[in-house]
Order: structure tokens, then sequence, then C-alpha cells
């Protein structure tokens, strides 16, 4: 029999990885065979090929959390994995996309992630109208942190917020999460591995690397992105991951009620009368209809 050893993945480069054993010391490996989907945070077997010079995944260790998304087919594919917190990164420039922002959170919501707002190039000054919605999430229970990469404000609370914690940077490309890191964690340019110098450039849509926190815990960044849909097979269904859905369906007419066009529907009610913000009822209308659509497309052999 094979020995095999446990490690943690901190580095993925499309199908190749770095992995941490117990030691401490960082080696590259590889996922062995195609149906073994893993990303970094994971918890894996490996063990050593001599005859290849190779090391290889071989399993996965059951995740505590992921966060996953639907592809355009409806599967689920996971992003990253054993997350206890989400900073999802906005800024001024380029002008956010709340929508993108809502359905991290979403994803986040619906397998038991802590999700928070990091606002960064908060020099450049928040306007009234990103001002109005950061103070709709704060209604909605979600704490937001300005900062600046470039003047240092604000950095000190998001490592607060981070200590102790598997945290994860997600948001659109742009809003400065790579120098966020840099900031955060001024050792995080330190060489990694051949690796890394090899495989950067081919796979900067698909890389995400961990990097250890000052104050204990794991800062995982990934890429950016224009677009996100949360997996529709995790997602609730009545309240599709928006925390004010969640409580106010309980008082809707009808206990399947989509908050749609639905008569006696409480979430439509919150919205006309201030309880919810109208942005976010309208980024949940396209959620809805998106989920509608991702569950199609996943044929009936897939849905639960």
């Amino acid at each position: 029999m094979i020995d095999t050893f446990e490690a943690r993945v901190t580095a993925t480069y499309g199908r190749h990885l770095l992995v941490r054993d117990a030691s401490g010391k960082e080696l590259e490996a590889r996922p062995f065979g195609r149906g073994l989907t893993v990303v970094c945070g994971d918890s894996v077997r490996c063990r050593a090929d001599p005859h290849h010079d190779e090391i290889h995944v071989v399993e996965i260790i059951k995740r505590t959390t992921a966060l996953y998304r639907s592809n355009l087919r409806g599967v689920t594919e996971p992003v990253v994995a054993n997350l206890s917190r989400l900073l999802v990164v906005l800024a001024p420039v380029p002008v956010p996309d709340l929508f993108v922002v809502d359905r991290y959170l979403a994803a986040a919501e619906s397998v038991g992630i802590a999700g928070l707002l990091v606002v960064n190039k908060s020099e450049l000054g928040i306007d009234a109208e990103l001002a109005a919605q950061l103070e709709a999430y704060g209604a909605a229970g979600y704490r937001w942190f300005p900062c600046s990469v470039r003047t240092g404000a604000g950095i000190d609370a998001v490592l607060e917020v981070c200590a102790g914690q598997v945290a994860a940077l997600v948001g659109q490309s742009g809003v400065g999460k790579s120098s966020l890191v840099e900031r955060l964690i001024p050792e995080s340019g330190v060489e990694v591995g051949d690796l890394v110098r090899e495989e950067e450039g081919r796979h900067t849509t698909t890389a995400s690397r961990m990097f250890d926190l000052p104050r204990g815990g794991h800062l995982i960044d990934s890429p950016g992105v224009r677009d996100f849909a949360p997996a529709v097979d995790r997602l609730d269904g009545r309240s599709l991951g928006f925390v004010e859905v969640e409580r106010l369906a309980p008082q809707c007419r009808f206990n399947d009620c989509r908050h749609m066009r639905e008569p006696g529907c409480a979430v439509r009610d919150a919205t006309e009368s201030g309880g919810m913000s109208p942005r976010r009822y309208e980024s949940y209308r396209r959620l809805r209809r998106l989920f509608e659509e991702l569950t199609a497309a996943r044929g009936p052999e897939r849905r639960r």
C-alpha cells in the first residue's frame, strides 16, 4: 500500500497546484485523475510518485465550507474551500457592479460563510449614491470597511476582521485586490516556487493563492471577475441567499411565494414601504430569473 500524507492546497494554476505539508514545506503537485476538482484552501491527501518524480493529490478531505458557482450549463463548480469569511472587494473606480456583489453575498449566505464588504480606494471618496447603497447593506446586516491601499487607512480594521479566520478576497477586476493583499501581507510577494513563474502568465484567470495572515489565519486571493453566478443547487429556493428576503418570506401569504408578482408578498410590500432596498430587490429579481434559467439548463437528472 502506497503511503499518503495530508496537505493543504495553497495555490492553484489550472491543473497545477502547490500544497503545504505538515512540516510547512510547499510542494508542487497535480490532481490524480480528471474527476478530481481541487481548489485553493482544500485539505487533501497526497502521495509521491517516485517513477515520475511527482506529487499526486488523490483525495479531497471533506470540506467544511466552500464558495460555489454555476457554469453556463448550471453545473456546480467549487471556487475556494474551507472559508469562514468572504470579503467582497469594491471601489469607487471602476464603477461598482453591485449585482455581482449581491451574488457573492448570496452564495456565501447559502453555505454559511460570513460575507462582508471591503471598499478599497476610499481616498477617492465615497459619493452619495455609493454611500446610500452601503447604508442599505448595513441595514441588511452586512458590515463594510472602507480602506485605502495608497494611504493605509482602514488596513488595520481589515486585518482585525480576518485574524484567526480563513478569508477569501473576491470581486470585480480592477478593484485592487492584489494591491490589497500586498498591503495586508507585505511578505506576499516572496517567491513560492518555480510553479508560479512558469504558470502565472498562462493561468491568470484560474490562479488563486493562499497567504498566512500576520495575526493568524489565512487569506486567499482569487481572480477578478466580470460576472458571477451562485451555484443554484446550493441556494435556498425561497430566499436565494438574500437575508432581507429570508426574514420577510414567512410573512408572505403563500408558502411558495417567489416574491415576483404573487399577491400578499411581504417582500414586495417591504420594498414599496422602504423596508427593503429597491435596488437589492431588483437584484433579487435578476437572480431569480438567472436561478430559473440555470436550473432549467441543468436538466432533470441534475436537479435535487
